[in-house]
């Protein structure tokens, strides 16, 4: 299966109709928008990565608005970031491989929801 994104179905994504609750971390769910980001590229793992901290991570739990962003390199390696919303960064992860196939991706969590920034 071939894994794509396309940045036009993605803008498409203006509010959610459903809200999906994550399977680990019962407290977050997320909407269609990251639902098909997930489902479309196979990032299932991007969602854990971001609801799994949540409850671990004092840094990132006191955010209450978070600025996830996914830079995919060249040698399929990523770096995955927490920001605040104001550019400071308050966690980052390498990622050994991923094959997500943009090379860069955000979403954004408030709420307990995990969400397409054109959700909001």
């Amino acid at each position: 299966m071939s894994k794509t994104l396309d940045k036009a179905a993605l803008s498409q994504f203006t509010g959610s109709e459903n809200w999906y609750r994550h399977g680990i971390n019962r407290k977050v769910t997320f909407t269609d928008g990251a639902k098909y980001v997930a489902d479309q590229a196979g990032a299932y793992w991007l969602l854990d990565e971001i609801a799994i901290i949540q409850p671990h991570d004092k840094a990132v739990a006191a955010e209450e608005f978070q600025v996830w962003t996914l830079k995919v390199r060249e040698n399929h390696t990523a770096t995955l970031t927490c920001e605040d919303g104001n550019g400071h960064a308050v966690f980052a992860k390498d990622i050994p491989f991923t094959d997500f196939p943009l090379p860069e991706f955000t979403l954004w969590f408030a709420n307990n929801v995990i969400f397409l920034p054109s959700e909001y």
